[in-house]
């Protein structure tokens, strides 16, 4: 028998649809904080668990199962750490945090392009782009890597750039979760 997966967004779910329709299988339950109702959330998303717009330890309890592969998918929460620890919670951020730690956080497309001023008064180039799949921590962004993949940065804005992206995450999550799941 497979295992059990849960996959949690913020966003539209679309990168849940792309994945489940490559590994021919969807999430066991889907979670989002959306409101129910929202336009936005991708017509392939259906049976939707909703949760409140900044879910508490106890929402997470009564939603996660224990023994599930948890994924998330631009879930822009931080997990309580008494969660992280009882959970088996995976994230992919479209940062090369472990090349660039200070792309932790949200939208590190945008900020590959800012190049805002370092200290020394020079500027902060990022010759390579790519993606990291790391196991959940309250920190944000800090939990153990378990997979990356990375190139150069050949791209002249972040609309390129996060495409491409997008494309790496979903192909990254379809060989992560091939092996968890036994698909």
């Amino acid at each position: 028998m497979s295992k059990q997966w849960i996959a949690l967004f913020s966003h539209t779910g679309s990168e849940i649809v792309n994945i489940s329709n490559e590994l021919g299988r969807c999430p066991n339950k889907i979670i989002t904080n959306k409101p129910p109702g929202t336009e936005d959330i991708h017509e392939g998303i259906r049976d939707v668990y909703y949760t409140s717009a900044k879910p508490k330890a106890q929402d997470y309890r009564q939603l996660l199962d224990e023994d599930a592969i948890i994924t998330l998918h631009g879930w822009m929460r931080i997990i309580p750490g008494s969660i992280c620890r009882s959970h088996e919670i995976y994230n992919l951020h479209p940062g090369l945090i472990s090349e660039y730690p200070e792309l932790k956080g949200k939208d590190p497309q945008k900020r590959v392009f800012e190049n805002d001023a370092l200290p020394s008064g020079g500027v902060k180039e990022y010759n390579k782009v790519g993606c990291v799949i790391h196991k959940c921590s309250p920190e944000v962004d800090s939990g153990v890597m378990i997979m990356e993949r990375s190139t150069g940065n050949r791209f002249y804005g972040e609309k390129g750039l996060t495409e491409y992206l997008h494309e790496m995450a979903s192909g990254m999550w379809i060989s992560f979760l091939e092996g968890k799941l036994e698909c």
